[in-house]
């Protein structure tokens, strides 16, 4: 099963003027990878995103971020996240 992670950008890593080519260094949980920012434009550092496949395809509220870490947790995924992400 694929699944959609909420991150926290940290950094705008990648952005030569083609949209197409922004990226950023998004924090998942402590585990920081580079994604791509192209499909939320408007996504700034601090802001939380949902990262399918290393792009970001929609922001999220932090709440919701940490409701979402918080069911993983409960479930006993976030190492296995953590596995896949690394």
């Amino acid at each position: 099963m694929c699944l959609a992670i909420p991150g926290k950008i940290e950094d705008i890593t990648s952005f030569d003027g083609d949209p197409l080519n922004r990226k950023g260094k998004v924090n998942f949980g402590g585990i920081r990878k580079e994604v791509n920012l192209a499909y939320v434009p408007q996504a700034r550092l601090g802001d939380y995103v949902i990262v399918h496949v290393g792009f970001a395809i929609s922001m999220v509220q932090q709440e919701e971020a940490a409701k979402v870490f918080e069911y993983l947790k409960e479930m006993g995924e976030l190492d296995e996240i953590h596995g896949r992400i690394s």
